[in-house]
């Protein structure tokens, strides 16, 4: 069995290139890597890679991570500014063995070092996306936050191995060196070949305060269904923190375990994903959560339509 997941319909192509690779017995780590890749040069998707938002001082600063489920090993970049596939670095950086989480300048100069691609990571498109955001924080009561879309994936091969990487531009309009979960290990991302993997999008400061991709990892460890690990996950930790803060940030995770069966919970409206297995041919999904239960709807041709025109739209400023 081989299959492979991830947050958001902007993941659909990569998923397709990944699930090429995967069904001729490639490697779940470059079948990952690929499939981030794909979404980090997409200009049109504005929370990851070449595109992404900026921060408050129209700098767009980069996270990413990589996880090997056979040796657990680990790579993280955060705040990497000027190089184009912050992924391919994060993956370069698990074969260390220290040195595994680096940020700003540290992973800029290890960067070129190695050779990666510099490139100015901003766009004209969300040179407009930030004067417009500053125009409307001017004029209303708009939070200038909004909009933290992360790539996290997690995948099997033919093999057995299994991977987890994530990819964002983080909160638009965050603090210069602001840090989110997705290059935090169990937070944003985990995966343990002898169990399964998740992966994490939403609120990193939220998701951070559980550990939320590792929780899920544990309980289907004890063997629970990917599926019931997310949605237990997720709506205890929900609860937790209305009990204790009065409100929770946007969650969603996403699960595979090393059977290929996968699962996907969420405490918004709207979340999409997209999932390809030995089984199944590359689909996108939208989720809604019903009374605890997450239930998943495969996307309908006006709605995949839909999400393309509204992203590739001209933009104009205010």
């Amino acid at each position: 069995m081989w299959g492979i997941i991830a947050t958001w319909r902007m993941a659909y192509e990569g998923i397709e290139k990944a699930s090429g690779m995967l069904k001729e017995g490639g490697d779940a780590g470059d079948a990952i890597e690929e499939a981030v890749k794909a979404v980090e040069d997409f200009p049109y998707y504005k929370s990851v890679g070449y595109g992404g938002l900026p921060n408050e001082e129209m700098e767009v600063e980069l996270d990413a991570a990589y996880m090997d489920g056979d040796t657990l090993d680990i790579g993280a970049v955060a705040a990497i500014k000027d190089f184009a596939n912050p992924v391919s670095i994060a993956r370069r950086l698990s074969k260390e063995p220290v040195n595994n989480l680096l940020v700003g300048e540290g992973a800029e100069k290890f960067a070129h070092k190695e050779g990666f691609e510099r490139k100015n990571m901003l766009t004209d498109r969300a040179k407009i996306h930030y004067n417009n955001r500053k125009k409307e924080i001017a004029q209303t009561e708009i939070k200038p936050y909004a909009g933290h879309d992360t790539v996290g994936m997690v995948c099997l091969d033919s093999h057995g191995k299994m991977t987890s990487a994530t990819s964002t531009s983080g909160l638009f309009m965050k603090r210069k060196g602001r840090v989110g979960d997705s290059p935090i290990s169990g937070s944003g991302f985990y995966v343990d070949s002898k169990v399964g993997g998740a992966s994490a999008t939403g609120l990193g400061e939220d998701v951070m305060k559980g550990c939320v991709s590792y929780e899920i990892v544990r309980l289907m460890k004890e063997g629970m269904h990917p599926q019931e690990a997310c949605e237990k996950a997720v709506a205890m930790f929900d609860k937790e923190l209305k009990e204790r803060r009065g409100k929770a940030g946007d969650m969603s995770l996403i699960a595979m375990n090393n059977k290929g069966e996968w699962g996907v919970a969420t405490n918004i409206e709207g979340f999409s994903f997209a999932v390809a297995t030995e089984n199944e041919a590359p689909v996108v999904y939208l989720t809604k959560n019903v009374d605890g239960k997450c239930v998943h709807e495969v996307a309908s041709q006006e709605w995949l339509d839909d999400y393309m025109r509204t992203r590739t739209a001209p933009l104009k400023e205010l």
